[in-house]
C-alpha cells in the first residue's frame, strides 16, 4: 500500500504525520494542506485506462480505490459563444461532491475510525454518507436547519445518522467540530481536509484530457468554501509544471450577491476577509458561506490566475436555471451560479468552462 503524505498548515508550518485523526492544525485550527507534488501522467498514456477519475492515479495521494462508484469522467457540453459546461450533476450522487468523498472515505478506510463525522448544506454530506455506506463506515452528518428536504432524506438513505442544528450552516459546522475531537473520530470535513481537494481536482485533469491536451482560456468556478476552485488551482499547477500546459486559465470566482465575503474582501483589495457577513435567504445555498476557512488561499488562487470575482442576484439565478432547463439541463439554484455569471457576455470573446454542480431533483426550481 502506497505511503500516506504528512500533512502540514499552510499558515504556520506545523506538522501533521501520515496516519494521523487530527483534523486541523494543532496550533492554530487552521486547515491543513498535503505534502504532495505529483506529476501528471501524459495525455497518451491515459488511453485505455479505467474510465473514472482514478485513471489519474499519478496525482492521487491515494491508490487504489477500493470503493469506487464510477465518479468522474463526466461529459462535456457546449452551451454558446465558446462556453462548454461540465456536466458534474451526473456524479453517482447527483452532485461533484463525490470527486473528494470518495478520498475522505478510502482515507477513513485506512485509519479505522470508530465513526465518521461530516457537516454540511446537503451535497457533501450526501457524498460523504454515500461513499462511507459502501464503505461500510457508520457515519453521521451535520447539518443545518432549511436544507433542503430531498438532501436530507438522500443522507439518510445511505444509512448515516442525521443530526439536524439549529441555526446557519456555520452552527452545524461548530457542532460537528465539537464532536470531531473524540477519540477514534475521523472528521470528513470537505472544507479541512486536504484530501478533498485533491480529489476535486480531477475536474481539471479530466478537462485537460478532454479537451486534447489544453485547457479553456477561462474556468468559472462556484465559490463557497472553495473547494472546487482550490482544487483547480492544484490541478493547473501540476499540468504547468509538468510542462503539459504553457498557460495557466484565469480564475473566475462566482458568489451569490446575497451571500459575498470573499467578493467583497477582492473588492476591498485585501487578503483576508473584511468585515462580518450577515447570512441572507439565496437560492445559492450551497454557496452561501458567511466565513470561509480557507478564504485566504482562495483570494490568493484567483489573484495568482489573473482572474477576478463575479456576484449573481437572485433574479440570475432563476433565469439562468430556467434557461440551462431549457437547453435539456436540470441542474439545481446553486449550481446554475456559474452560468448566470457569464451567460450574457462577461467572458467577451475569451472561451470558458462552467461546472454543472449539482442536479435539479435536489432543490427543485428557484421560485421568486
Amino acid at each position: 500500500m502506497t505511503p500516506l503524505p504528512d500533512c502540514f498548515c499552510p499558515v504556520d508550518g506545523t506538522r501533521v504525520p501520515a496516519g494521523s485523526l487530527a483534523w486541523c492544525c494543532p496550533v492554530c485550527r487552521g486547515p491543513l494542506d498535503l505534502d504532495f507534488a505529483p506529476t501528471p501522467a501524459t495525455l497518451k498514456s491515459l488511453a485505455g485506462r479505467v474510465n473514472s477519475l482514478w485513471r489519474y492515479a499519478e496525482c492521487l495521494p491515494l491508490a487504489a480505490p477500493t470503493i469506487s462508484l464510477g465518479e468522474g469522467r463526466t461529459p462535456l457540453v457546449p452551451l454558446r459563444d465558446g462556453i462548454a459546461a461540465k456536466l458534474d450533476f451526473l456524479m453517482p450522487t447527483l452532485s461533484f461532491k463525490d470527486r473528494g468523498a470518495v478520498l475522505l472515505a478510502e482515507l477513513a478506510l485506512r485509519l479505522k475510525p470508530r465513526q465518521v463525522l461530516a457537516d454540511s448544506s446537503g451535497n457533501a454530506g450526501t457524498a460523504i454518507a454515500a461513499y462511507c455506506a459502501r464503505a461500510a463506515l457508520p457515519c453521521t452528518v451535520y447539518v443545518p436547519e432549511g436544507t433542503s428536504p430531498k438532501k436530507l432524506e438522500q443522507i439518510e438513505a445511505h444509512g448515516a445518522r442525521l443530526r439536524v442544528v439549529e441555526g446557519d450552516r456555520e452552527a452545524a459546522a461548530r457542532a460537528a467540530r465539537e464532536a470531531a475531537d473524540e477519540e477514534g473520530v475521523f472528521y470528513a470535513s470537505h472544507v479541512l481536509n486536504p484530501y478533498f481537494l485533491h480529489g476535486t481536482k480531477t475536474y481539471v485533469h479530466e478537462l485537460w484530457e478532454d479537451l486534447g491536451g489544453r485547457l479553456p482560456d477561462v474556468l468559472v468556478v462556484p465559490v463557497g468554501n472553495g473547494t472546487l476552485l482550490l482544487g483547480a488551482a492544484l490541478a493547473v499547477a501540476e499540468l504547468h509544471s509538468a510542462g503539459f500546459i504553457d498557460r495557466r486559465p484565469a480564475l473566475y470566482a462566482v458568489q451569490s450577491a446575497a451571500v459575498a465575503p470573499l467578493a467583497h474582501a477582492w473588492s476591498e483589495g485585501a487578503d483576508d476577509l473584511v468585515g462580518v457577513t450577515p447570512m441572507a435567504p439565496t437560492f445559492a445555498e450551497g454557496i452561501a458561506i458567511p466565513r470561509p476557512a480557507r478564504a485566504r488561499q482562495i483570494l490568493r488562487a484567483v489573484r495568482d490566475s489573473g482572474g477576478t470575482f463575479l456576484t449573481v442576484t437572485e433574479d440570475q439565478i432563476r433565469h439562468a436555471q430556467a434557461d440551462l432547463a431549457s437547453q435539456g439541463l436540470y441542474v439545481e439554484s446553486t449550481g446554475v451560479a456559474c452560468w448566470a455569471a457569464v451567460r450574457e457576455g462577461a467572458l467577451g470573446e475569451r472561451s470558458g468552462v462552467v461546472p454543472l454542480c449539482g442536479a435539479g431533483v435536489k432543490t427543485g426550481l428557484a421560485r421568486g
